[in-house]
C-alpha cells in the first residue's frame, strides 16, 4: 500500500512512531494477564487462601497500573507521531509543488492539489494513527487472548475458529465493493473544490450577471453527487457492524452454553471463575477482530488518498539544472533559433512553429497577435518556464538550458498576464522582487511603474494592506504594482505579458517614456493588444498561429503587413468614434 512508501516523511517523529507499538505490546500483555490473575484470585477465594488472595490482589493492581500508564503514554506518542507525520506530508507535498514546471502544474488542477493537501492528508493521518496503535494492539490482543484461553481450557477456544472465517469473508467482500467508490469520491472532492474556487474568485462577475441561482444549482449538483457516492460507500461499510455483532454474540452464547455444560459435567476441571475469564478472553478476541475490521475499512478509505499524495510527492519536475550550470548572465540579448514547441509529446501540432528571432540587449520589442497566436508561450520559453521541443532559446548568447534556473529567472523578470498580489502590505508585495530593497528603491521602482502617485494617496501609503488577490485595488493599480515588483529585481530582461491592458492611454504612454529613460540598458519585451503600447518599439513581432508573420518597426509594418494594418486601422477607428 502507498502509505508504507510515504513513511520516510516521519523523519523527526520516528521515535514516537516506534515507542507507540512497544507501549501497545506492554498494554496488551497486561490486559490479557488480568483475567487469568482474576481466575487465580477466585480459586483462592474458593479455597480460603488469604495469602494467595493478597498476593494476586496486589498483582492485579500492579498489572492495571502498568496497563494504564502504557496506554496513556502510547496514546500521547501516537498523537504526536500521527500529527507530525501529517505535517511533514503537507510540507513535502508543498515543497515539491514549488519545484514544478508549468507542464507539471498542468497535470494537477489547483482544486485537486488543495484536496490532496487537506482531505487526503487527514485520511492518511487517521490511518497511520490506527496502524501504529490499533493495528498493533488488535492482532496482539487476538493472539495473546487465544493463547491464554487455551491455557484455561483446550476445547472452548475452537469456537473462535468458526467465527473468524465468517468475519474474514465479510471484510473481503466489503473492501472489494467499497474501494472503487472511494476512488470516485476523491475526484468528486476535486470537482467540489474547483466549483467553490471558481465561484469565490468570480463572485463579482456572478453578482453582475445575477447568476447566484445558477451557481448555487451547480454547487448542489456537485455536492449531491459526492453525497450519493459517500452514502453508497457508507451503506456497504455499514454491513460490517451487524456482521461483527452477529459473530460476537453468537460466539459468546456458544461459549456460555458449552462452558456451563462442561462445569456441570466436571470433566475438564473448569470452574465458574475460569469460565468468567474465558468469557472475558472471548470478548477480547472478538473485539480485536472487530477493531481489525475497522482498520481494514479505514485503510480502504485512505488507500486512494495515500496514492494521490504519493503522486504529488513523486512527481519530478521535467526542468532540471545541468551538471555544471552557468551562474552569470552576460547581457539581455535573446535569440530564438528554429524553435518548435508543443505542450505534450502526444500533441498533434506545434504551438510554436520554426520561430527565429534576434533581440539585442537593451532593445524594446513589441509582440502582437490575435488570441491563441502563442504570444505568452513564446515569452515563457525565455525564463525557461517550459523547454523547447526542438531548437534553442539563448539569453546572453547561452542556451537557457545551460543556466542555473534561479540565476536565469533572477535576470528575466516576467509580469504575467494574470497579475497576482498576495495578502500583505504593499511593501511586502513589492519586496517579492527584491527582499532587501530599501524604501528609496521601492519608491524609485514605483515611480517608473507609475504607481507612486496612487500609493501616496492611500492613508497608510506603502504600508497599505492588500487583500488576498489584490481585491481592494483596481485592475490598473494591480498591474502597476506588479510591474514595480518586477523592476525591483533589476533584471537584464523585463517581459510584460499584456500587463498594461487595464491602464489608461496616458499612463501607458508615461510607462513607455519611463522605461526608455530609466531602463535603457534593460531589454524590454512587451506583449500588447494595443498598437499604441508597442508602436515606439525598436521592432515589432507579428505572431499568427504560432508562426512569425512579420518583424519590423511601426513605419515598416504599417500599410505593408495586412494583420498589423488591420489592427491599427480598427483601433484608430474605435478611438475616433470614442472621441
Amino acid at each position: 500500500m502507498s502509505i508504507f512508501r510515504l513513511l520516510k516523511s516521519l523523519r523527526e517523529y520516528k521515535k514516537e512512531a516506534i515507542l507507540t507499538p512497544i507501549l501497545m505490546v506492554i498494554e496488551v500483555a497486561m490486559e490479557v494477564m488480568l483475567p487469568l490473575i482474576i481466575s487465580w484470585f477466585g480459586n483462592c477465594i474458593t479455597a480460603g487462601d488469604v495469602n494467595g488472595m493478597i498476593k494476586y490482589g496486589l498483582l492485579m493492581i500492579l498489572v492495571a497500573v502498568i496497563s494504564l500508564f502504557a496506554g496513556m503514554f502510547g496514546g500521547k506518542f501516537c498523537a504526536k507521531a500521527s500529527t507530525g507525520f501529517a505535517k511533514n506530508l503537507r510540507h513535502d507535498m508543498f515543497e515539491n509543488i514549488q519545484k514544478f514546471s508549468f507542464s507539471n502544474i498542468d497535470k494537477f488542477s489547483s482544486s485537486s492539489l488543495v484536496t490532496r493537501l487537506t482531505t487526503d492528508v487527514m485520511g492518511v493521518q487517521m490511518s497511520f494513527m490506527m496502524l501504529i496503535r490499533t493495528a498493533i494492539r488488535s492482532p496482539l490482543m487476538f493472539i495473546f487472548s487465544i493463547v491464554m484461553s487455551f491455557s484455561i481450557n483446550s476445547t472452548l477456544p475452537a469456537i473462535f475458529f468458526v467465527s473468524a472465517p465468517i468475519l474474514a469473508f465479510g471484510i473481503i467482500i466489503i473492501t472489494k465493493k467499497a474501494m472503487p467508490i472511494f476512488k470516485r469520491v476523491f475526484k468528486r472532492y476535486d470537482n467540489l473544490n474547483e466549483s467553490i474556487q471558481e465561484n469565490v474568485k468570480g463572485m463579482r462577475v456572478v453578482k453582475a450577471y445575477v447568476r447566484e441561482d445558477f451557481e448555487t444549482k451547480k454547487f448542489e449538483n456537485v455536492s449531491g453527487e459526492l453525497c450519493m457516492d459517500f452514502t453508497k460507500a457508507e451503506r456497504i461499510l455499514a454491513v460490517n457492524g451487524p456482521l461483527m455483532s452477529f459473530c460476537l454474540q453468537g460466539a459468546l452464547i456458544a461459549i456460555a452454553l458449552f462452558g456451563s455444560h462442561l462445569i456441570l459435567q466436571g470433566t475438564e476441571g473448569l470452574s465458574v471463575f475460569s469460565l468468567q475469564s474465558m468469557l472475558t478472553y472471548s470478548l477480547q478476541i472478538l473485539m480485536s477482530l472487530q477493531m481489525l475490521s475497522m482498520i481494514f475499512v479505514m485503510l480502504t478509505m485512505s488507500a486512494e488518498s495515500a496514492r494521490r499524495i504519493e503522486e504529488v510527492i513523486a512527481e519530478k519536475s521535467d526542468l532540471t539544472n545541468p551538471e555544471n550550470p552557468i551562474t552569470f548572465v552576460k547581457d539581455g540579448s535573446v535569440s530564438f533559433e528554429n524553435v518548435n514547441f508543443r505542450y505534450s509529446k502526444t500533441a498533434e501540432r506545434n504551438v510554436l512553429d520554426n520561430v527565429n528571432l534576434e533581440i539585442k540587449s537593451g532593445e524594446t520589442v513589441g509582440i502582437i497577435g490575435g488570441t491563441g497566436s502563442s504570444k505568452s508561450t513564446l515569452i515563457s520559453l525565455i525564463s525557461r518556464l517550459y523547454d523547447v521541443t526542438s531548437g534553442s532559446v539563448k539569453v546572453g548568447g547561452v542556451d537557457v538550458r545551460d543556466y542555473d534556473m534561479v540565476t536565469l529567472r533572477d535576470q528575466v523578470s516576467v509580469v504575467l498576464q494574470k497579475n497576482v498580489l498576495f495578502s500583505g502590505t504593499i511593501k511586502e508585495n513589492l519586496r517579492w522582487g527584491n527582499p532587501t530593497a530599501t524604501d528609496e528603491e521601492l519608491i524609485s521602482a514605483c515611480k517608473i511603474a507609475q504607481a507612486h502617485e496612487f500609493i501616496s494617496s492611500f492613508k497608510d501609503g506603502y504600508d497599505t494592506f492588500i487583500e488576498q488577490g489584490g481585491s481592494n485595488v483596481s485592475g490598473g493599480q494591480k498591474q502597476r504594482l506588479c510591474i514595480a515588483r518586477a523592476i525591483l529585481k533589476n533584471p537584464k530582461i523585463l517581459i510584460l505579458d499584456d500587463s498594461t491592458s487595464a491602464v489608461d492611454m496616458k499612463t501607458d504612454a508615461l510607462l513607455r517614456k519611463a522605461f526608455k529613460e530609466e531602463l535603457s540598458s534593460t531589454t524590454k519585451i512587451i506583449i500588447a493588444q494595443r498598437i499604441a503600447s508597442v508602436q515606439d518599439a525598436d521592432k515589432i513581432v507579428i505572431l499568427d498561429g504560432g508562426k512569425i508573420n512579420a518583424i519590423g518597426t511601426h513605419e515598416e509594418l504599417l500599410g505593408v503587413n495586412e494583420i498589423y494594418t488591420e489592427v491599427y486601422t480598427s483601433q484608430n477607428k474605435q478611438t475616433e468614434e470614442g472621441n
